[in-house]
């Protein structure tokens, strides 16, 4: 084995282990487990949906916890503006008004994890201060850049509430590496224990009971930039790749007919280049947590509704029904697809 094979196997050792730590603080959620640890070893930023309580900050709270380095929020309110992301003021002891770094650059390169909570209740301006952190990972303020080589994003949307949101753009959806649903579990023995286990009762005790900064984080991007440059693509699955790719954009061409639905009228713009390379990064991924080298079929599978769902735009009359069609849609492309 040389260095490189034995640094992978180190590396995967480490993520299982992080990974098998956060299903400690939250139970019956082993594929969003997954695909946010596959995420971070990407080095994708993640938008998450859910209901309200079904534990999507104690997810990444838990994540922030075992991953170590600097963790920071923000909540998401109709009345936030951009520079409340990078100072906030206040009157100081003397009664002299002062200012502060904000939540995005207070912990400055140390910073690992950044959540937005309800990023869906802030107005586009804000967004778009968020944007540029998330694709170049740094910022502006006090005349001077803030520079965050370790940054992660994370943010959630509230789907139950309406008033008062505003609606993530096409532009901002395509910077998130996958958009990953959180749901209730639907085991009725997770749901018990939910219920009745007292360490599920206090989210404080719950986060600070796993292991403290599993990882040096400070070395994940080169971790990731070894993955990537260590598992293989064949040209069968690039061909693959492709042929998804294309689906995508017009897949009345691949025979794909959904209900109700005029295929050759559906799709306004497919996945973006910039999404079809994140796939293929979490893809690698996926393949290197099953031990493997060489990237399936299956792995691409693994991540395509997640990586590549979010990204699609449809026609006007389509777009208020997405959360019905995109299922769907995604399934079929999966299946009408041929896989070498």
């Amino acid at each position: 084995m040389d260095r490189n094979d034995a640094l992978l196997a180190d590396w995967r050792t480490r993520a299982l282990a992080l990974e098998a730590e956060v299903g400690k603080a939250v139970i019956g959620q082993q594929r969003p487990l997954r695909l946010i640890n596959t995420a971070v070893f990407a080095r994708g930023h993640v938008l998450l949906q859910g209901d309200v309580g079904v534990g999507k900050t104690t997810l990444l709270r838990a994540f922030a916890q075992v991953l170590g380095g600097a963790f920071a929020r923000i909540e998401g309110t109709v009345d936030l503006m951009p520079n409340d992301l990078v100072y906030h003021t206040y009157i100081g002891e003397q009664g002299r008004p002062a200012v502060e770094p904000g939540p995005l650059i207070g912990h400055g390169e140390d910073l690992a994890i950044f959540f937005f909570n309800e990023i869906n209740r802030a107005r586009p301006q804000v967004h778009a201060l968020l944007l540029r952190a998330m694709a170049e990972r740094s910022v502006s303020a006090f005349n001077r850049e803030f520079v965050l080589p370790h940054l992660l994003v994370f943010a959630d949307r509230n789907r139950v509430e309406r008033e008062e949101t505003f609606e993530i753009s096409a532009a901002a959806r395509d910077r998130f590496m996958m958009e990953i649903a959180i749901d209730a579990p639907a085991d009725d023995g997770a749901r018990s224990e939910l219920m009745f286990a007292p360490r599920f009762h206090d989210t404080e005790r719950l986060i600070g009971a796993l292991a403290a900064a599993m990882v040096p984080h400070r070395e994940l991007n080169a971790a990731a930039e070894l993955v990537q440059r260590s598992v293989k693509t064949s040209a069968a699955l690039q061909a693959y790749a492709l042929a998804l790719w294309r689906a995508t954009a017009a897949p009345h061409e691949f025979g794909i007919t959904l209900p109700d639905v005029d295929a050759a009228q559906l799709m306004l713009a497919g996945a973006s280049p910039r999404g079809m390379s994140l796939l293929l990064r979490a893809a690698r991924v996926a393949a290197w947590l099953q031990e493997r080298l060489y990237v399936t079929p299956e792995d691409v599978q693994a991540v395509f509704v997640e990586s590549i769902a979010h990204r699609l735009c449809f026609q006007p009359v389509y777009e208020l029904h997405r959360p019905t069609i995109a299922p769907l849609l995604m399934a079929a492309i999966v299946a009408a697809v041929a896989a070498p």
